[in-house]
């Protein structure tokens, strides 16, 4: 998707998801994947409070605002995923994705475990990345679902966008034998927390990097998208692609608008990984991987023997 700006409708950014769901559909697709936060602008990169925040915030899952968005794809016989602020009754605040199956059913929801940026804003700073200001850390682990006969009853997993730089993220998924990582990420096209070390370019090389080492390391193929282009004078990386289970690209976001890209996922290239190279049960071996232990938030390396 291309960027959406602060003074967007809903009813406008809801009306592009229709589109892009229509034109995959008509180029055959039965999964789409939307980004994160993909009903609004990335909001946390502003200071907010009151009714300016909370405005972005979704209290359930459908609800009459994003109606349209089931009713289309259920019509359409298409699934989705999509990423959204959610309010939970109790009053709590994630970043969160739901996969819904082709019926208008929800298959699974996933909450944002690891959340960039900081509570406080920076001082001086432009745009702010205040995720921890505003979301708790999800609290539902990395789930995986077995989907139904329509998609292979694949194994599928999800994340958002952070998620995808930390190999645990994978490797939990992995450990449950996903077959298809569904991701939706906003990633700056500057480094969001100061500096000038990192540009649009290398930001995206190592969005892909990420998704195509994992996908290979887990056998599992990987959609992710991005929430790309300008949002009010901020950058965000494009790079949407799908990567099979041998790491390779297989489709690739060309610009930073709207874009569909489509390809035709067989689960049973994961069987090469999955069967061989990757056979946990057969190669793994955590008995022997180093012990570490966290004390006040700092990682220690447990004591080697000296002999």
């Amino acid at each position: 998707m291309g960027p959406t700006q602060k003074a967007d409708t809903r009813a406008h950014t809801l009306g592009r998801m229709l589109r892009l769901l229509e034109e995959a559909a008509g180029r055959g697709a039965s999964l789409v994947v939307f980004p994160e936060l993909a009903f609004t602008t990335f909001f946390p990169r502003w200071l907010l409070e009151g009714e300016a925040l909370d405005h972005y915030f979704e209290r359930g899952m459908p609800n009459p605002a994003v109606a349209a968005l089931f009713d289309r794809a259920r019509a359409l016989r298409v699934g989705f995923y999509v990423g959204y602020a959610e309010q939970t009754p109790d009053g709590r605040r994630y970043n969160c994705a739901i996969l819904v199956d082709r019926d208008g059913e929800i298959l699974g929801r996933y909450r944002k475990v690891h959340l960039p940026g900081s509570v406080e804003p920076r001082p001086g700073a432009r745009y702010q990345q205040l995720e921890k200001r505003y979301f708790e850390y999800g609290d539902l682990g990395f789930p995986a679902f077995r989907a139904g006969s329509a998609w292979g009853h694949a194994i599928m997993g999800m994340m958002i966008c952070n998620d995808r730089r930390w190999p645990e993220s994978w490797r939990v998924l992995g450990l449950q034998g996903v077959e298809l990582v569904c991701i939706g990420y906003n990633s700056a096209a500057y480094d969001p927390n100061g500096g000038t070390t990192e540009d649009a370019a290398l930001r995206t090389f190592h969005s892909t990097l990420v998704t195509q080492a994992n996908a290979y390391m887990n056998a599992t193929w990987a959609i992710s998208v991005a929430k790309a282009g300008e949002e009010d004078g901020s950058g965000l990386i494009g790079g949407s692609c799908i990567v099979d289970p041998n790491g390779r690209i297989v489709a690739q976001a060309e610009t930073l608008a709207d874009e569909v890209i489509v390809a035709d996922i067989d689960l049973d290239l994961c069987r090469q990984g999955k069967d061989k190279m990757f056979n946990f049960a057969a190669h793994r071996r955590p008995e022997q991987y180093r012990v570490i232990t966290e004390r006040a938030g700092v990682i220690e390396p447990a004591v080697l023997d000296a002999d």
